[in-house]
Order: C-alpha cells, then structure tokens, then sequence
C-alpha cells in the first residue's frame, strides 16, 4: 500500500527488467485486470494501480472528480521512481494517463490509449450522463464462481477473454460478512460517470502539452450524446489529431472492451510501440 493525499493506494507490481509498463484501468474494475497481457511480457517490470474507491484502495465518500485519479498516478510513479515507462490507459485509465504525462513528462516514452474516455471537447459542461443504473448494481456476492457464472455469458462479458473475466470477478470482490461485495461501491462508480462531463474533467490542455509518441485505439461504433452506452467507444473521433504525435487504430466490431476481448491486439501495439521507442 502506498499512502497518497490521505487515502491507501493499492499497486500492483510484476518484477521484471526495463523502464516498467505503467497500467490504468477503467472505471469500476481494479489493476488486475491487465494480468493476461502483462504475462505476454515475462520477465517485463509492470505496474498496476487500484484506484482510490477501486480494488484494495481505500474507499473515500463521493464525490469523485476526475483529476484526482491523475494525481493519485503522478504520486505513485513519484514513489517507483518510473521514468521513461509505457503508459497504457483503458477508459477512464487513459483519461488518467494522460494527466500523469502532462504532469510528469519523465514517467514515460510513449503512451497506448485504449478506448480511452476523453470526449469531444463540446461535451465537456454539458448535462452529466444518467448513471442512476449503477446504484442497482448487485453489490453482495456469495463468492467469485457465482459471480463469474453469472457474467460469463452476458453483455458485454460474453465477449472477453474467460480469463480475463476470472481476474476481474476474483479481485473484483472484497470478503464482507461471510460473503463478498464489490471492491468499486455502486456509489463511487456512479459519482465517477456523473462527474465525467464537467468542465474541470476536460483535458484537452494537458493533452496538447503531451509530446510522447501516442497511439489511441478506439471501437469504430460511436457513443452516441445523450445514449450512455458503456459498450460504444466515449473517445472523441479526432482525438489523435489533437496530440502532438499520435497514430489511430480503429478497431471494428470490436466494444469499448478492447482490452478485455482483443488483448493480442493491445500486446501487438505496445510492441510496436517499444520498437518506435527503442525498446526495452
């Protein structure tokens, strides 16, 4: 655990040689969801932190805003000592990585935005998205199996790596009580997507000031305004454009998962990244 402005900051550490891979997961999930594509690089240094109000951080009361996660990540590779890392982002993680390059240039070479939920700059100030559904979300669970049974063959978990799934139930639930309940409360994942939209979310700043190669790979099927549809992609389409020196990868057919259904594929970029970069 690392404390960090008040609150405990769970990270995950794979041991390994190199400038280390420096993961963001999205909102509602924890570090270990990237498991499956860190074990693509045995003997590779990986770090993974669990959010404040994910995982085995520490749980504060909502309200959450979105820059806190930036420079809860800034302190934790300040911690490391991680220079000249690759960032890899999902979701709200790249909406995080970004901040953190902005932040500290020197934590890394070269960044992998997943699908990442940095919106058309003209939504941010606009009406926060109806995330009323989250507060229903089952919270208690009699184990992981049952947890994992219930999701494998639903929307949009049907579609991941079963692995990846397993990963994402077993560190995804905390014991309570005999029992289990989530490790990201409904309510912080519902103060989360309601801040989302708010001016001091905007990052199109920071994103300007960010001169590290970049590549965003993002689902072809769009978000549509007023339609919070967690499996259509929230990145903005001209996103690359607005960066100093990035790349697009459009991924079709694919969700918003991209890091869940198409993990080779995420593995493949952060090679070709590596490479762009001088490798390890």
């Amino acid at each position: 655990m690392l404390h960090a402005f008040g609150e405990e900051l769970a990270v995950w550490e794979w041991a390994g040689e190199g400038p280390p891979f420096v993961f963001a997961h999205a909102t509602g999930f924890h570090g270990r969801c990237w498991d499956y594509i860190a074990r693509m690089f045995p003997g590779r240094r990986c770090l993974a932190v669990d959010k404040r109000g994910h995982g085995r951080s520490s749980k504060p009361e909502p309200p959450y805003h979105w820059r806190l996660f930036g420079r809860d990540l800034v302190a934790v590779v300040e911690h490391f000592g991680v220079r000249d890392a690759i960032g890899i982002g999902h979701s709200s993680g790249g909406h995080t990585t970004v901040q953190a390059a902005a932040l500290r240039p020197e934590t890394y070479r070269a960044l992998l935005l997943v699908d990442p939920t940095i919106f058309p700059e003209e939504y941010y100030g606009t009406t926060p998205p109806d995330a009323s559904f989250t507060l229903r979300r089952r919270n208690v669970w009699a184990s992981v199996d049952e947890m994992y049974q219930r999701f494998h063959a639903r929307a949009p978990f049907g579609g991941w790596k079963p692995e990846i799934l397993r990963d994402y139930c077993e560190y995804g639930l905390l014991p309570h009580e005999g029992g289990f309940v989530l490790a990201c409360p409904p309510k912080v994942e519902a103060s989360i997507y309601h801040n989302s939209k708010e001016p001091a979310s905007n990052i199109y700043q920071e994103v300007a000031m960010v001169k590290h190669p970049v590549v965003v790979m993002r689902a072809e099927r769009e978000r549509k305004p007023g339609v919070f549809d967690l499996s259509a992609s929230p990145t903005a389409p001209d996103l690359a454009t607005r960066f100093a020196n990035a790349r697009e990868v459009v991924m079709q057919d694919a969700s918003h998962y991209i890091a869940m259904e198409s993990p080779e594929r995420v593995a493949e970029e952060i090679r070709k990244l590596e490479a762009l970069t001088g490798g390890a």
